[in-house]
């Protein structure tokens, strides 16, 4: 019997279409995927923020926008509004670094999608063309590496500001980031570890197989998840702005499109990370019930589903992302960096270890397929009701967070009420 590769070489031997695209075919079809990609991703990242409108008035159940072109027009209107206002330059910022912040802000979460692969091979009459602009044979880490590059976007903006709060606001975002991409980062070693690549394509087979790591690794997806959500500085992790402490946060001196940008690039890392969790836990394009998309021989109408299947998971994190931010306040910052350093950050630890003695033990006992899948989700769900039924009683992130032990509280309101009983008839006699 022949493996998998060898009988997707064995196809590539019989059909021409199985094989990848070169030269003069291969410039042009990069070139038109760039095109597609990238348009479709700057107009949804425009379309988002009415989506984000609709979604919280829809929560809040009041009306979203509805002037503008019934509404639909209202991202082109706010488009219009900020390159027609006016750019401010406050006195005694550093220029350079502020013209350039929100441009590195946004291009890593942009150039971050070059590697993502986004629907199952199509073939033509000049070969194979892989759905993804460039299939770097370390695009996983690729992503890890440009997408962290986001941070000195918000830190130039808050340091260059020459803004007391501005320099706070990018402050927090540093050491929130940092905090919690380690745990992102590792929290995708499991992932790696299973899927025995760092190539996302390899990823995605390895689930079509052996199922979605969302049940093979239910509690890296969860790290990964929050990681994603302070990554972006979404609610409840959106400490960076905090409006109500630090006014904007690092975009408090910027206007007209310098300011958009800014709000342009969260929505583009909220795609970005909507992308990853799709393709790292829930199976990426993988069409479901076939093989073909994976082995061959590939149909046109078959990238067409992938395609459309992957959309669809994207659209559904980015309504997660949404409807968390309306329904969720914002954590304190204590309460941020104890979850990320004495929560999360152990977990991700004693997780990698544990995955990978079980993954020594699947395959010295010869267990594979459908029974090591059931072996890890019993495993999986053994330890969500260990973290969230008996670790975590409110001690991690709690309303007010403090030491002292419960029984300790109950008696000093004891003593609280015994001292409120005496004041009674004090105050009563006085007021006479």
């Amino acid at each position: 019997m022949i493996g998998l590769h060898g009988y997707a070489a064995l196809l590539q031997a019989i059909d021409p279409s199985m094989t990848p695209v070169s030269g003069m075919p291969w410039f042009i079809f990069t070139v038109i995927k760039m095109l597609i990609i990238f348009t479709i991703y700057m107009i949804g990242v425009a379309m988002l923020t009415l989506a984000e409108r609709k979604i919280s008035a829809w929560i809040q159940d009041r009306h979203g926008p509805n002037r503008v072109g019934k509404g639909w027009l209202q991202p082109a209107a706010d488009g219009l509004k900020n390159f027609m206002k006016e750019e401010t330059m406050p006195a005694g910022v550093n220029k350079p670094l502020f013209v350039l912040a929100p441009i590195l802000s946004f291009i890593p979460a942009l150039t971050a999608w070059c590697v993502i692969p986004f629907g199952a091979p199509m073939p033509t009459r000049w070969g194979r063309v892989d759905l993804v602009v460039a299939d770097l044979p370390v695009g996983f880490l690729f992503i890890l590496a440009i997408t962290s590059l986001g941070v000195y976007g918000i830190v130039l903006a808050g340091w260059s500001s020459n803004n007391k709060y501005a320099l706070l606001g990018g402050l927090r975002s540093s050491a929130q980031m940092i905090s919690y991409e380690i745990s992102m980062g590792m929290s995708t070693i499991p992932v790696l570890l299973l899927a025995g690549n760092v190539t996302l394509n390899s990823i995605i087979s390895q689930q079509a197989w052996g199922g979605w790591n969302v049940v093979n690794l239910t509690v890296a997806c969860f790290i990964f998840i929050v990681s994603a959500f302070a990554e972006t500085n979404r609610l409840p992790f959106d400490l960076p702005e905090a409006e109500s402490e630090l006014i904007a946060g690092y975009h408090t001196e910027y206007s007209a499109m310098k300011f958009s940008l800014f709000f342009i690039a969260e929505y583009a890392s909220m795609v970005t990370a909507s992308a990853l969790m799709a393709t790292l836990f829930f199976g990426g394009w993988d069409v479901p019930f076939t093989a073909h998309d994976n082995i061959g021989p590939f149909s046109k109408w078959l990238s067409l589903l992938s395609i459309v299947i992957f959309l669809a998971k994207i659209l559904f994190f980015i309504f997660v992302f949404m409807w968390v931010r309306w329904t969720l306040p914002r954590f304190r910052y204590d309460q941020l960096m104890s979850l990320g350093w004495k929560f999360m950050l152990p977990l991700a630890l004693v997780y990698i270890v544990l995955i990978a003695a079980v993954m020594l033990g699947l395959s010295a006992a010869g267990i594979e397929g459908a029974y090591a899948t059931a072996i890890y989700g019993s495993i999986n769900v053994a330890l969500i009701i260990i973290l969230f039924a008996i670790l975590d009683r409110g001690r991690i992130i709690s309303p007010a967070y403090g030491r002292m032990h419960p029984r300790e509280v109950e008696r000093l309101k004891q003593v609280e009420r015994q001292l409120e009983k005496k004041r009674r008839p004090i105050a009563a006699e006085a007021g006479r």
